[in-house]
């Protein structure tokens, strides 16, 4: 028969048990307000004509607001177009340049922790900071526009990028190229480093040159980066909004407008709650559906 635990000991378990909870305390309260009631409460509200002034008391009003958005509304394709062309150019283009530029800064050359720095710099400047700098840029006497006319001799006088539909998004997709590319050049930096000496070695005594090492050891080596780089890239074009907020408002002629900034310009500033969320919970579905089907396709298939 086992012997009787101590008081001493029972005590001494629940002091550590109520420690415990204290200390978990604060960050469960701080996801239950900040994360998972604010979840629970949008994904209630799609069902309701919920708005936040309005004299109608709140109602169950099913799909309607789904319906609406399918059927009625045409910002909703324009922002849903808008969502998937911003992310199938950032994507490629800037998980290709940022391993470009890791690639250029891991080699082993005088100054190149400077430019490490310099690429970085932009990430952790602030997002509106950088929409309102290159709002500036953009104007029709901008940087942009001034450079345009030196280095073709006058020959194109450029455009008013942000105002003009066919150009303001592709001024978007520029500036948050620039502005995140450094961040991913880090992931891929330390993907690099992770690849073992021994096996460039090994291809280099096999007779391999730079690409073949790249393509036989650098780039299989780096899978587990590829995929962590892909659905970080993927799910920040997804939820474009500042940029679009900052520089244009979703303008000109909704050309910009994406699907979070039409989520929250009609849940909040035209104060419709209900339609609002159910924008959100439609945009959730998509980018579930999307990193699940990179998962799919980046899965481990031995």
């Amino acid at each position: 028969m086992a012997p009787a635990r101590s008081p001493s000991r029972r005590s001494a378990r629940r002091g550590e048990t109520g420690a415990g909870l204290a200390m978990v305390s604060p960050a469960v309260l701080l996801l239950l307000a900040f994360l998972i009631v604010p979840v629970l409460l949008g994904f209630a509200l799609s069902f309701t004509n919920a708005r936040l002034v309005s004299p109608e008391p709140l109602r169950f009003v099913g799909l309607d607001n789904f319906v609406r958005a399918f059927t009625v509304d045409p910002a909703f394709f324009r922002s849903l177009f808008n969502t998937f062309a911003f992310a199938a150019v950032v994507v490629p283009v800037q998980a290709g340049f940022g391993l470009l530029l890791a690639l250029l800064v891991n080699q082993k050359i005088r100054g190149v922790t400077a430019f490490r720095v310099i690429f970085f710099v932009p990430v952790v400047t602030s997002i509106v900071v950088v929409s309102i700098l290159w709002k500036f840029m953009y104007q029709p006497n901008g940087v942009v526009n001034s450079f345009i006319d030196s280095v073709t001799f006058g020959a194109w006088q450029g455009t008013a990028w942000l105002n003009n539909p066919d150009t303001a998004l592709f001024a978007i997709i520029v500036l948050s190229i620039w502005q995140a590319v450094g961040f991913h050049m880090l992931i891929w930096l330390s993907g690099l480093q992770t690849v073992p000496a021994e096996l460039y070695e090994a291809a280099r005594m096999d007779g391999a040159g730079t690409w073949r090492q790249f393509r036989d050891v650098t780039w299989p080596c780096l899978r587990p980066t590829r995929i962590f780089v892909l659905i970080t890239i993927t799910i920040a074009a997804l939820g474009l909004f500042v940029q679009i907020d900052v520089m244009t408002q979703g303008g000109p002629v909704d050309s910009t407008t994406t699907l979070v900034h039409h989520a929250v310009l009609t849940g909040y500033r035209q104060q419709q709650i209900g339609y609002g969320s159910a924008l959100s919970l439609v945009f959730f579905v998509i980018v579930l559906a999307v990193a699940l089907i990179q998962r799919h396709l980046t899965r481990d298939k031995d």
